[in-house]
């Protein structure tokens, strides 16, 4: 057949056209084992690899595609048969050039091409540069064999894809399908939406923009559309794997069935797909059910549940997904956030043995501070991973503006949202002036309002403070700092209104000794702004003696202990720790009719005493 016949057919015949399936599952199921080089069979064992191309051609493919997927020098090394490169290549088109000679049926070859099995520069060693000649030599091969057209498939790096683009435009004429394959996330592995990988290929080139492996149909379909909607010239293939690979007795087994892919044959043709088939887990079966469908006589088609999606909607990833705290939040619940201190050492034993026991009794999300008091200590970050991993409770990060610039603190927060902490607490941050380094830069470019109008109206719909896309929305919930017994409360009206205005999601107080006044600002707010809708967690800091008290009264702003608290901790001697956590009791008791929660902060990390308190507000949660 003639090199543009492929592109004549598209023009002419009833779409989409037909491709064959998955070739590695069928030889691993015939016993080639996954670490054998499967290209290597073209001449080893070529009766085999014959047998396949022949059931697809039997099956109903108009096109099937060469078995020299992993043809090219990078992958072929690791079996050591790199130099056998452009034998392996000619052999695969030969062999299949001989299944379509003897089938006397019209069917075009693909010769197919799949990533080099390297990672490219800035991530890996090879440059686009030596990806593309390493390419270039595997598709001169297949061209000089007798493909007619080249297929370029699975690629995981949009980069990488469009060096072979580039490769097969270098030595060929030959029509070009250039095809990505995405994460769970309807995300590339390096992060690309559909929209950026269909923008991007479309500028290559390349004659057929297309989406292979990923998950099953449903997937495919919905990737499809969104790149149908960036680029709506473009013409697109659509190759489904047979749903998620599940290992079963030491297999690697797919769920779909051939009728499943049947129905979505008639799907990607009604949406306009140009070619279709299948990808891992399909077989001949799988084919043979898409070839009667769209051969079938017209009638009223059944509609898949992909073709109910609404093109303007955009699937939210599961990292997008409110987080807990938000979801307690928005319920109404009385939440218990309790603080933790990092460490001044690289050991983190007793955190998370004391986040172990504050979960244990029902704490709902732990706080992690940053340098309180100015000293050093282990990165929040850390510890915020640490106890999300290990003790498997949702934290939120204590996030200083002081000591940032507006470039590091966007690189702090994407570096957080990556490693999975979305609740963050805003906050100016202690002066270095009292703390370990008092000469250390004590700086900032943002202050609180701003940095939650930020992470608000511009990281969570996704650019950056300069208008830079960063690929996809982050999904922060953002929390202040808000002081109830401000000297200056106008002052401190003023700047809670910017914080609503900007989007906060919670607020979180000094700690509160007298429930009566701080509720006394929330209504003076009120008056002036109407009712605060924002939910307030109420800072308690259980006393642990006298002494303890009379520090937080005499050297700490906004921290006001009445005379009859004082009183209580003097009688109660050496006893006053439990006063104080019976005092605490009972400040909650008092705010809970107007708090939203508490802001519990341990003594001397006395977290002991700290579960008592939360025994008792969980308790009193259940009746």
């Amino acid at each position: 057949m003639s090199a543009n016949q492929f592109l004549t057919l598209l023009e002419t015949a009833p779409l989409p056209l037909l491709r064959d399936g998955a070739m590695g599952t069928m030889l691993h199921a015939r016993g080639v084992a996954f670490t054998e080089c499967f290209d290597s069979l073209n001449l080893t064992r070529p009766a085999l690899v014959a047998e396949i191309h022949h059931a697809y051609i039997e099956a109903g493919a108009q096109i099937i595609q060469t078995n020299t997927f992993g043809a090219n020098r990078y992958k072929l090394a690791e079996h050591g048969l790199a130099e056998q490169a452009a034998e392996l290549n000619r052999a695969g088109v030969e062999l299949a050039r001989r299944v379509v000679s003897g089938s006397f049926k019209e069917v075009l070859i693909a010769g197919d091409v799949g990533p080099l099995g390297v990672r490219l520069a800035p991530f890996g060693r090879v440059h686009a540069e030596q990806a593309q000649e390493a390419f270039a030599e595997q598709i001169a091969a297949l061209v000089a064999a007798g493909v007619d057209l080249i297929s370029l498939e699975t690629f995981a790096d949009l980069y990488e894809l469009r060096a072979a683009v580039a490769a097969a435009r270098q030595v060929c004429d030959l029509p070009v399908v250039a095809s990505m394959t995405f994460t769970r996330d309807d995300c590339t592995l390096l992060g690309d939406s559909p929209e950026k990988t269909a923008l991007s290929l479309q500028e290559t080139g390349a004659d057929l923009l297309g989406v292979n492996c990923s998950g099953g149909p449903t997937q495919i379909m919905r990737i499809l559309r969104r790149m149908q909607q960036a680029v709506p010239t473009a013409r697109f293939s659509a190759v489904a794997n047979a749903g998620w690979p599940e290992r079963m007795a030491g297999r690697i087994m797919y769920s779909a069935t051939p009728d499943y892919f049947a129905e979505y044959a008639l799907a990607f043709r009604q949406v306009g797909a140009a070619l279709i088939g299948g990808c891992c887990g399909t077989t001949p079966a799988h084919i043979a059910a898409m070839r009667a469908a769209l051969d079938a006589p017209p009638g009223p088609e059944p509609e898949p549940e992909a073709l109910r999606y609404v093109p303007t909607e955009i699937p939210v990833a599961p990292e997008a997904q409110p987080t807990q705290l938000a979801q307690k939040l928005a319920a109404g619940k009385f939440i218990i956030s309790v603080e933790i201190d990092p460490p001044h050492t690289i050991s983190s034993h007793k955190l998370l043995a004391g986040a172990s026991l504050l979960a244990e009794v029902g704490a709902d999300v732990i706080n992690v501070a940053d340098s309180p008091m100015a000293r050093m200590r282990m990165s929040p970050w850390a510890v915020c991973h640490l106890i999300q991993e290990e003790v498997g409770l949702e934290t939120v990060l204590h996030f200083p503006t002081r000591g940032r610039n507006i470039l590091r603190v966007q690189g702090d927060l994407l570096a957080s949202h990556t490693l999975g902490i979305r609740n963050v607490f805003v906050v100016m941050g202690d002066p270095t002036s009292i703390g370990d380094y008092p000469e250390a830069m004590d700086n900032y470019d943002l202050v609180p309002s701003g940095l939650i109008k930020l992470i608000k109206q511009q990281l969570n719909t996704g650019v950056d403070h300069a208008g830079t896309d960063i690929g996809q929305p982050t999904a922060f919930v953002v929390g202040g700092a808000l002081n109830l017994l401000a000297s200056n409360p106008e002052r401190e009206m003023r700047v809670l209104r910017r914080k609503v205005r900007a989007g906060v999601d919670f607020l979180l107080t000094q700690p509160i000794y007298q429930p009566e006044q701080a509720h006394a600002f929330l209504e003076r707010y009120a008056a002036k702004y109407g009712p605060l809708t924002v939910p307030v967690l109420v800072g308690i800091l259980p006393l642990y003696g006298a002494r303890h008290a009379r520090f937080l009264h005499n050297e700490v702003p906004g921290i006001n202990i009445s005379p009859d608290i004082f009183a209580r901790l003097e009688r109660a001697g050496k006893n006053s720790p439990a006063e104080g956590v019976q005092i605490a009791r009972e400040l909650i008791a008092q705010l809970r009719p107007w708090a939203s929660g508490i802001y519990l902060m341990p003594a001397f990390n006395r977290y002991d005493l700290a579960a008592e308190i939360v025994e008792n507000v969980r308790m009193k949660n259940d009746e």
